[in-house]
């Protein structure tokens, strides 16, 4: 009984048929199995991957799910839905090609078709894939150069931002000369402590915003109401109402505002020296609502893109709880995804005069945070060997440092001789492409397949929203076909493979077309000085603020 069973579930007429971006699986049954299977092994290696009739599966095939191996026994990760059928007697499926990682080397995969219950396994089939394979395979060399990139890098601090106007030819050589794309603005609002802001020091705060967008750059925003140590700064009522100001100005020009921090509370912005929200340490439970309220106010009125810094680990942790962000929370519009961190006196004594009240606790706690919230700062005392290289590079690199003040400490920075290219080159992001698979070939509304991989070798993720863009540019226009990735969910150090199978537009003039990739600001669109180059060799281009993949389809 058990082999006649068999032998009406048996599996027959397996085949395997390719275009130049999909892949069909089929083979005919009888019976009515709950699993309908196909094994695929992409490098042909019985000795990787799931073991299963004398192959070693990268990829399974069950029902409508295409599954990745992960390695081991039998355990898998989805990697979408797509297109199959049983019925009739006919297991059919077709998938996209770049969905399996299948490359013109070694342009073949064996396979095993498979059905349950009861279980029945075929013999294995190898495909030869027809026209070639999903084209080319694309390595890219990667640079070591210096060069300005937005969001991130050495910033320039050079006066008080309500009454020292920038250049705007200063500000373009500190991009073209010295590789630094962003300025700090302390905007001090001493003389309306008690009455609202004028209207001259709003056009003030304009006119700096103007000449920074103009310049190509972007600016690290704070306010405060005094420079002074008895913290001469605005109850709380008065800040509300400055906020509620600054609004207009603020939601206007968030597209070159990088950072805002906290500021308004105490001598320079930084929260401890204070006539109205506890002075010195001592903060009761009333004035830290009140920071709170502060805090809970300045992200109501700055736009969700962008996000506030707070200036030491504990006052975070006291005002929105003790927890770490996760990576679940990321960039959710929340609170607590929108609170960075900035360090004004890195390095400058074991606790960094006062940022730190407890390192053991701290310093994990800000290494998670800042793996996906924004953090940075300036040193201000020389405090050797803690301010020298190995602790320096060791610490921003734990905790994912963007940005660095290079006007200040002077003392501190001179003894960086051994590591200051590493640091400039590290702060923040540094995304280089490594490989990249694209077709030969596409038909005008067909599919377009495309992995390519990048790594971040800087100490951050982007701190804010980045598009990415495949870009189709020939005779026939420039075409954008939007990857649907985040760069801001790659974590510094890590390689990220974004694969897509694209459809080309069914407009597109059939012609030979480059391909690019371009990471571009969302609100800065067409500024090429405010998209994304990649530490690459021979694939940046200035002046339309794309990067070159180096390889070129034929669209029919």
């Amino acid at each position: 009984m058990r082999l006649i069973l068999a032998l009406l579930l048996a599996i027959t007429g397996g085949t395997a048929t390719n275009t130049a971006t999909t892949v069909t699986y089929q083979f005919s049954y009888t019976g009515a199995p709950a699993y309908t299977r196909v094994y695929v092994d992409t490098d042909r290696d019985a000795a990787t991957g799931f073991a299963q009739g004398g192959v070693g599966a990268d990829y399974l095939l069950e029902n409508a799910t295409l599954y990745r191996h992960n390695g081991g026994g039998w355990s898998w990760t989805t990697v979408r839905t797509v297109t199959h059928s049983a019925t009739g007697g006919t297991a059919r499926w077709t998938v996209d090609r770049a969905d399996l990682g299948e490359s013109a080397t070694p342009n073949d995969a064996d396979l095993v078709f498979q059905t349950e219950a009861p279980l029945d396994t075929s013999a294995r089939l190898t495909h030869v894939y027809s026209g070639g394979g999903s084209g080319a395979t694309v390595t890219y060399s990667p640079s070591t150069a210096a060069f300005a990139n937005p969001d991130r890098g050495f910033y320039h601090h050079t006066g008080d931002c309500d009454k020292n106007d920038f250049s705007q030819a200063t500000l373009q050589d500190y991009r073209a000369g010295q590789h630094i794309s962003l300025v700090m603005c302390v905007f001090y609002l001493a003389e309306y402590r008690n009455a609202p802001i004028g209207q001259a020091a709003l056009d003030q705060l304009q006119q700096q915003l103007t000449t920074v967008r103009a310049a190509g750059l972007k600016m690290i925003l704070r306010f405060a109401y005094t420079a002074a140590t008895d913290g001469a700064d605005a109850p709380r009522d008065r800040v509300m109402a400055h906020l509620d100001q600054l609004r207009p100005i603020l939601q206007a020009n968030a597209d070159v505002i990088h950072v805002m921090q906290a500021g308004f509370i105490g001598a320079w912005g930084e929260w401890y020296y204070t006539q109205n929200f506890g002075n010195a340490g001592v903060v009761s439970a009333a004035d830290w609502a009140n920071r709170k309220a502060v805090t809970d106010k300045l992200l109501s009125v700055l736009p969700a893109s962008r996000t506030v810094q707070l200036r030491t680990p504990a006052i975070k942790r006291t005002m929105y709880g003790t927890a770490a962000l996760t990576p679940g929370q990321a960039h959710n519009g929340s609170a607590v995804a929108r609170l960075g961190h900035h360090n004004d006196c890195f390095l400058a004594s074991p606790d960094d005069y006062g940022t730190y009240t407890n390192p053991a606790v701290e310093y994990p706690y800000l290494e998670a945070e800042t793996a996906h919230t924004s953090m940075g700062g300036e040193t201000c005392n020389p405090n050797s060997p803690r301010s020298d290289c190995p602790t320096a590079v060791g610490e921003m690199s734990r905790f994912h440092w963007t940005y660095l003040n290079t006007d200040y400490h002077p003392g501190v920075l001179a003894g960086w001789s051994s590591c200051m290219a590493d640091v400039t080159r590290k702060l923040g992001y540094r995304l280089a492409l490594q490989s990249g698979t694209y077709p030969a070939t596409a038909a005008r509304g067909g599919a377009l397949p495309v992995s390519i991989t990048i790594r971040n070798e800087g100490w951050a993720a982007p701190v804010n929203p980045r598009g990415l863009d495949l870009v189709l540019r020939g005779s026939g226009g420039t075409y954008r076909l939007p990857l649907g990735a985040d760069p801001r969910t790659w974590l510094g150090g890590t390689t990220t493979t974004v694969s897509r199978t694209l459809t080309v537009p069914a407009s597109i003039p059939a012609g030979s077309y480059t391909l690019l990739l371009s990471l571009p600001d969302p609100q800065l669109g067409s500024r090429p000085d405010y998209a994304v180059r990649l530490a690459n060799t021979g694939t940046w281009e200035a002046g339309t603020g794309l990067n070159s993949l180096l390889h070129t389809i034929t669209v029919s």
